[in-house]
């Protein structure tokens, strides 16, 4: 059985490792990873893997080296475990692996993997749903939820959380991410501000045209930009040079700068030398804000899930799935994302 190996120091250097599979231990049950998608949000998961959010400890790997984690689905090929059945189906979070091994805990919609390595991690990662009890479940796009159902959630739940700022304008970099734009729809959805992408050259002609955004910027003309105040800037991107020049663009005027994710996994992690105008960027944990907000107003959940299922057949507009098989032509394919060759209109999927 194949796993992906990559290099914790560097994304591009992968080892295509073919394993041999353990005895199955007493209690545990054998996943078989059927489709997964591979985005920048997975490059996100790589550059963050170490420390407080720790993605490289959710599946323990050789030295220097982690497994990514993807979203899926996966089968279950053996099972140890009395009420895990053989052949049932299950979304969740896998290692970039043919085969993941688990500790199931049963709940109404699954389980959780009880493994003792992530009982620490927030209970959102560790959750497998059985797509017969799965209310996110679309048999008819299987696909669009690899790609989108995690990154919709995120980006359904920072559109929640920029409209309890009471903004006028939000300013989301790297806006032809798949993340950024499931932001951009749900800020569209609800309306009443006015949402701005930020992008490169390259990817300008199809941020404009995915008709998301209201406006469009280059990353080279962020310290002349001027939008409506009060204003929220979402990052995506992670590179200290544009935060700040957006800080200094929009000065006291910035009410809210909200870290999401890191598209450019090689740029300094290192804190600005001098601090910067407005208010200091903050990290958004998915996790923890939306069980503060469920804990509000549990109706939020129904919500999320009825506008996740409209946006299944709404991203065909916007983004094309192309599928891919094979573990070498995985590998390639993590080789051109961590290289920043994928274009934005590509929804990756996935199969080993």
């Amino acid at each position: 059985m194949h796993e992906l190996h990559i290099s914790r120091r560097d994304l591009r250097d992968t080892k295509l490792v073919d394993v041999t599979l353990a005895p199955l231990a007493d209690g545990a049950a054998r996943l078989k990873l059927d489709l997964f998608a591979l985005t920048s949000n997975n490059i996100t998961y790589a550059a963050m893997g170490e420390g407080m959010l720790g993605y490289w400890d959710f599946f323990p790997a050789p030295e220097g080296f982690g497994k990514v984690p993807v979203w899926g689905f996966a089968t279950v090929i053996e099972s140890n475990a009395p009420e895990i059945a053989v052949g049932a189906r299950y979304y969740g979070y896998y290692p970039l692996a043919e085969t993941l091994d688990v500790v199931p805990k049963k709940t109404a919609t699954g389980f959780i993997d009880a493994a003792p390595h992530r009982a620490a991690k927030a209970v959102l990662y560790n959750i497998y749903t059985d797509i017969t009890a799965d209310p996110g479940y679309d048999a008819r796009f299987e696909p669009e939820q690899t790609l989108f159902r995690p990154l919709y959630g995120t980006g359904w739940w920072a559109a929640d959380c920029v409209t309890q700022t009471q903004t006028r304008s939000v300013v989301l970099s790297s806006a032809s991410s798949k993340t950024a734009l499931a932001t951009a729809h749900q800020l569209r959805n609800l309306g009443g501000v006015e949402v701005i992408g930020i992008t490169s050259p390259g990817n300008e002609a199809y941020v404009r045209e995915s008709g998301l955004y209201h406006r469009t910027v280059l990353y080279s003309d962020a310290p002349a930009l001027k939008v409506h105040a009060p204003s929220t800037f979402v990052d995506f991107l992670g590179r200290r040079e544009l935060t700040a020049a957006v800080h200094t663009a929009l000065s006291y005027g910035l009410k809210r700068s909200i870290i999401i994710g890191v598209t450019d996994w090689e740029a300094t992690r290192a804190p600005p030398s001098e601090p910067l105008p407005g208010p200091a960027p903050e990290f958004f944990f998915v996790p923890t804000y939306a069980a503060a907000r469920l804990k509000a107003d549990p109706q939020l959940g129904a919500a999320m899930q009825t506008d996740l299922r409209k946006f299944y057949p709404a991203s065909h507009a916007f983004v094309d799935v192309r599928r891919i098989s094979g573990a070498d032509a995985i590998q390639a394919t993590w080789a051109r994302l961590a290289a920043g060759e994928i274009p934005p209109r590509e929804g990756l999927v996935l199969s080993f």
